[in-house]
């Protein structure tokens, strides 16, 4: 019988441990949960509500608060978009993030002074033919403003919020497919020539998408759009119909952690912690 010095014995013991745990730890990494994200939807804030789309600057408030006791991490947008692309990408632990839709001007006159305080990153979705126009929205400046702060990311909500339901029932095939790609692109170009930096991600007008609306966006230079469906993201969700939950006043903290699946009593042994 050949015997081998007792380093090299120790050696050859501890490699036959590892193989055989091989299997069990292969097992293990099947067992553990796929990584998911959410995406919430804002429009409006403001002191009151006093309509549907505007939510209070105490819920969001509140909110930011849940979400920081409950070990969410707000990411940017980007992040999630990446990490659906690329299995490689890494997701960190409870990823949300936060998007603002329309462009209205309490973004600036009353998200901005939170974002800033608390340093979060924001996607703003615009629809750019309201920008320095309409009285409820926000001006080139200002949004020139938000970009500069390294925290807002404005992408585009198409060129006027159309209906695509209404226009698809009132044009012809052909027309109602060169006006959606003009809404796409006019949008993106505008945004790109006034703001800089490149705009591809697309929140859609209502929640209204299918695969001819998707095909059309897709080929205006967008690699992801976003829904008011409420779902988290998956590993299995399209990067053209990515869902969103859409966020209201009537939304509690506890309404929240429903919608994010949180269970009761993790939402009760948070606000028991010191």
């Amino acid at each position: 019988m050949r015997f081998f010095p007792r380093k090299l014995r120790g050696i050859l013991m501890l490699l036959a441990v590892i193989m055989a745990l091989r299997p069990l730890a292969a097992r293990a990494d099947a067992a553990q949960p796929v990584p998911d994200a959410s995406i919430l939807v804002y429009h409006r804030f403001a002191d009151e509500a006093k309509d549907s789309m505007t939510v209070r600057v105490a819920t969001f408030e509140a909110h930011l608060a849940w979400l920081r006791a409950h070990g969410y991490q707000i990411v940017p947008l980007r992040v999630i978009v990446a990490w659906l692309e690329d299995p490689s990408v890494p997701l960190p632990a409870r990823a949300i993030a936060i998007t603002v839709d329309d462009g209205h001007r309490s973004v600036y006159e009353v998200m901005r002074p939170i974002v800033l305080r608390e340093r979060f990153p924001v996607t703003l979705f615009i629809y750019p033919s309201a920008i320095s126009n309409a009285s409820y929205a926000m001006t080139w400046s200002e949004l020139r403003e938000l970009r500069d702060t390294g925290l807002f990311d404005v992408q585009s909500h198409t060129w006027w919020h159309p209906n695509f339901n209404t226009e698809r029932q009132r044009l012809p095939k052909p027309a109602f497919a060169q006006f959606a790609q003009s809404q796409f692109t006019h949008s993106r170009e505008l945004l790109e020539h006034e703001l800089g930096g490149h705009v591809d991600l697309l929140a859609w007008p209502f929640g209204i998408h299918d695969d001819e609306l998707a095909a059309l966006a897709q080929h205006a230079g967008y690699r992801a759009a976003f829904t008011i469906e409420p779902h988290n993201v998956t590993r299995s969700t399209q990067p053209l119909a990515i869902p969103r939950f859409l966020i209201v006043d009537a939304c509690t903290p506890e309404c929240l952690g429903q919608l994010l699946g949180e269970h009761p009593a993790s939402s009760l042994h948070a606000r028991t912690q010191p």
